[in-house]
């Protein structure tokens, strides 16, 4: 199983004690493997249970309505993106959240990207976004997304140069010209091997 070392440079620390420097630490993407089934609900559950945790829903509802929607989910988009690569994001060799991303069409596409709740605003999603623009430009690919238009990330999608181009009911499809940046992403092992 590969992984990436830490530098020991972070200045966020998550609730366990440990340092977090997304935006220069050691980040790095792996292929998703059957083994990690159980980690990949667990970051798509971290994303969706505060919704119905509010709306009074018990753990126990919660928790078998999320499994169901991640099945479905990770099946449709396996079946809509056969050359979608589903990567593990690592910090270190800590598993930390997922990204999904297709480079077989005419533009490149972020099919989804999360992040468990304590590796949020600690610049991992800033330095992945930053690395799959640059890798898009390098291309000569326009890169596209959709987004729920209440999810704030869309400042961080708005202040990287993409735009609105349409709408699909809850989501908002962005779109950002194949356009380097003008100081260079830093580097992210695993993207140019699984976007191949």
């Amino acid at each position: 199983m590969s992984h990436c070392n830490v530098n020991s440079i972070g200045s966020l620390v998550t609730a366990s004690g440990n340092s977090i420097d997304g935006a220069h630490g050691n980040v790095c993407l792996r292929a998703s493997m059957g083994a990690d089934r159980h980690f990949l609900h667990a970051v798509y559950a971290s994303t969706r249970t505060a919704e119905f945790a509010g709306a009074g829903w018990s753990a126990g509802e919660i928790h078998t309505l999320l499994a169901g929607q991640f099945t479905t989910q990770d099946a449709y988009y396996h079946r809509h993106y056969p050359h979608g690569r589903f990567d593990v994001v690592l910090l270190g060799e800590t598993p930390v959240g997922r990204l999904y991303h297709d480079w077989s069409g005419s533009d490149a596409r972020v099919i989804d990207i999360a992040l468990l709740p304590a590796y949020r605003r600690a610049g991992i999603g800033t330095r992945l976004m930053r690395a799959l623009v640059a890798e898009a430009a390098r291309r000569a690919m326009p890169m596209c997304l959709y987004v729920e238009f209440d999810n704030p990330v869309r400042a961080l999608y708005r202040r990287l140069g993409f735009v609105p181009v349409g709408e699909n009911g809850v989501y908002e499809q962005m779109r950002r010209a194949a356009v380097p940046f003008d100081e260079k992403a830093v580097p992210l092992a695993g993207l140019e091997a699984s976007a191949a």
